[in-house]
This record gives C-alpha cells, sequence and structure tokens, in this order.
C-alpha cells in the first residue's frame, strides 16, 4: 500500500510538473548550422552537435544563443581557425534516437562531435544500463573513424524548480546514476566526458531567474552559455588546441590520475570536471578498471556568439 501511494504522489508530481514546463515546441529552435570565424585561416574545423533539446538550445530566440554557434565561436577564436559547424540535436530525443544523428553526421566526416544527451532518458524512466548501452555505441561508431568525441554527462534533474520531493530526490538519484555510467562508457569507448553535474553548479542555483528560461526547465540563453564555457575547454582539449600550461595536471586545481570508477562519483558531484583515458606504466587498465585524468580546467573569457557566416559552401569531406 505504502508503495502504490508513492507511485501515485509520484506520478502526480511528474504531470504537475510537465503542465508547469508547457507544451514543447520543436519547430521553435534556430539552426546555428554554418560557418563560424569569419576571415580565419583554414582548413576548417568540422565540429557537430548531438543529442537532446539542451544541444539544440531549445528555449533561445536568437542563433547566437544557442550552445552550437557559442561552441564554434568559442573554438574559431580560441583555435584561430574557421569552424564549419552542423546540428543534428532533437528536441526530446533520448540516448536510443543518438543512432540517427550519428549515420546523418558521419558522411560530414568531422574532426569532433560534442553529445548532450541524457535528461529525457531520466523522465521517460529508461533504465541507466540501457541508456549508457545507446551512447556507447554512438561513441563507438564516432570513434572508429577518428572523430575526437566530448559528451556532457546528464545534469541533476534534482534542481529543476517544477519537479517538487519526492520526485526531486528520484530524478536527482536517477540523473547522477545515470550521469556515472555515462562517464564510464565513453571514456571506455575512447571519449571523454565533462560533467554538468547540479545544472552547472552554484551559478544557476544562485540566479534560477537569469539561468533558467520561461519554462523553469531549459537553460535560458545566459544558461546555455555558461554552460557552452564548461564545455568549450574540453573541446579545445580534445581538438588538441590548449594553452601550454595545461599540458600537465595540476594538482592545486585537485587534478590526479585515478582509477575510473573513483573519478566517474567525483565527477557527478564537481561540476565541470573533465574525464579521459590515459595509461599508468603503459597500460590503459589497472587493477580498479581504467586509469583516467582528473582534470578542472581553467574556462576560457567567454566568446561573443555569432550567427552562422550565410552560404551554401560545404567543407569538403575528408
Amino acid at each position: 500500500m505504502l508503495g502504490g501511494a508513492l507511485y501515485g504522489v509520484l506520478t502526480a508530481e511528474a504531470k504537475l510538473a510537465r503542465k508547469t514546463i508547457g507544451t514543447i515546441d520543436k519547430s521553435s529552435v534556430p539552426d546555428p548550422t554554418g560557418w563560424y570565424g569569419r576571415g580565419r585561416p583554414g582548413p576548417a574545423i568540422k565540429l557537430v552537435v548531438l543529442g537532446d533539446s539542451s544541444a539544440a538550445g531549445y528555449g533561445v530566440a536568437r542563433v547566437e544563443d544557442t550552445p552550437g554557434a557559442r561552441l564554434a565561436s568559442g573554438i574559431a577564436e580560441h583555435a584561430d581557425r574557421r569552424v564549419y559547424l552542423r546540428d543534428f540535436a532533437v528536441v526530446g530525443a533520448k540516448s536510443s534516437d543518438l543512432a540517427d544523428q550519428v549515420d546523418r553526421a558521419l558522411p560530414l566526416e568531422p574532426d569532433l562531435a560534442v553529445v548532450l544527451i541524457g535528461g529525457n532518458d531520466v523522465t521517460h524512466t529508461v533504465s541507466p544500463s540501457a541508456s549508457v548501452r545507446y551512447l556507447q555505441e554512438a561513441v563507438r561508431r564516432l570513434r572508429a573513424t577518428g572523430v575526437e568525441v566530448v559528451v556532457g554527462t546528464c545534469p541533476d534533474l534534482g534542481t529543476i524548480k517544477p519537479i517538487a520531493p519526492p520526485l526531486k530526490q528520484v530524478a536527482r538519484a536517477w540523473s547522477r546514476r545515470l550521469a556515472a555510467g555515462q562517464t564510464i562508457g565513453v571514456i571506455e569507448e575512447g571519449g571523454r566526458t565533462v560533467s554538468l553535474g547540479s545544472i552547472l553548479g552554484p551559478e544557476f542555483a544562485a540566479a534560477p531567474a537569469i539561468m533558467f528560461g520561461a519554462d523553469q526547465f531549459h537553460p535560458s540563453a545566459q544558461g546555455y552559455q555558461a554552460a557552452a564555457g564548461i564545455l568549450l575547454p574540453s573541446a579545445l582539449a580534445a581538438l588538441g588546441v590548449i594553452p601550454d600550461d595545461e599540458e600537465h595536471l595540476e594538482s592545486l586545481r585537485g587534478e590526479a590520475i585515478m582509477p575510473i570508477s573513483a573519478a566517474a562519483v567525483r565527477a557527478v558531484n564537481t561540476p565541470g570536471t573533465e574525464l579521459d583515458g590515459t595509461e599508468v606504466g603503459g597500460n590503459r587498465l589497472g587493477v580498479r578498471g581504467l586509469w583516467v585524468e582528473l582534470r578542472h580546467r581553467r574556462r576560457q573569457p567567454p566568446s561573443e556568439g555569432e550567427a552562422p557566416e550565410e552560404t551554401d559552401e560545404e567543407p569538403a569531406e575528408g
């Protein structure tokens, strides 16, 4: 009886949260596909963005405010290269939808894929193990063709205002478990992860009216800018474009080499943590699992998001 009553409460709260969030208008998301870094030299860096509404930038009115545009603008500025972006993210997508997005992305032969996925898996109660398998397969296919992969792990949905207790506690536990599983799965396939944690931590908690959009669920333009700012240093590192002082682990920032099981737990609880596979004594695998580098990369100064150039030109494949 107690279990049935709890299930009824959770169901009612989930319906109330969806009512507060409102109907999702999938056609309202600006498409950031195009060229960035006007006047910069080539060859172009080819970037693809995959995932759900958090990758697409649902809720913003200007293309310059989408995560894809922010990342492409930042990469162009810091790498001093032109960037060609294709955004394949789909509002409402779950991890099982990544296969189709990868199918569409691979013909472009991208240099880097940034993936944001997981929130809809939690809200649709997809088991974390199933979600991780779908993500692993997507990363495996991308890495098999030489694409660098950066995955922003599932945020802590327990911080979303329309979600009330006890659903809030369930959402928090579920999303953190998924984020830890994503971390391990992605690194096993040769990608790297960045923890988005509690919706980017204290910035969102301190100013939810600014960082969240009108539906109180998706980030605002400022929120997406903060998310892109956390992802950008790892995207630059994946492309091999980092300052000299970022080459080595910095113990003062809490960076270290450690087993993946311990690192995944620490990353879930510390937003902005990057994990990437490494070797110790020539071996990727230790007694307690894969070895990883745990980093807290310095954030780059925010770049002004730009709109893509209006051109039909696309970079040549290869």
